[in-house]
């Protein structure tokens, strides 16, 4: 089981990238555009550095929503390998069955 003091950091991490998601999404825009000039890139640029770096979207890990463990995560369950199996075994993930052949 991970610490709390990791799933409280993950927690936070995610309200920061949902708080300057539209932000960053706007200043995007502006680097994208070739109609833009020189100025408005290098503007748009230097807020973007600016903003905190776990604002970025890509410094989230999926994390196992009962224990908290960050490997072996199956994103459709939101879950750990480890628990999937347990509660799959217990017949509480509806659909899911054993494999065999």
């Amino acid at each position: 089981m991970a610490k709390l003091s990791l799933k409280n950091r993950e927690a936070k991490r995610q309200a920061l990238v949902a708080k300057y998601a539209k932000k960053r999404a706007q200043l995007k825009a502006v680097l994208a555009d070739a109609q833009a000039g020189e100025e408005a890139h290098a503007a748009a640029r230097a807020q973007l550095q600016a903003m905190p770096r776990n604002a970025n979207p890509t410094r989230l890990r999926n994390r196992c929503a009962l224990t908290g463990r960050p490997r072996g995560v199956f994103s459709k369950f939101g879950l750990g390998r480890h628990k999937v199996r347990e509660l799959a075994f217990r017949g509480e993930i509806p659909g899911l069955v054993k494999a065999s052949w």
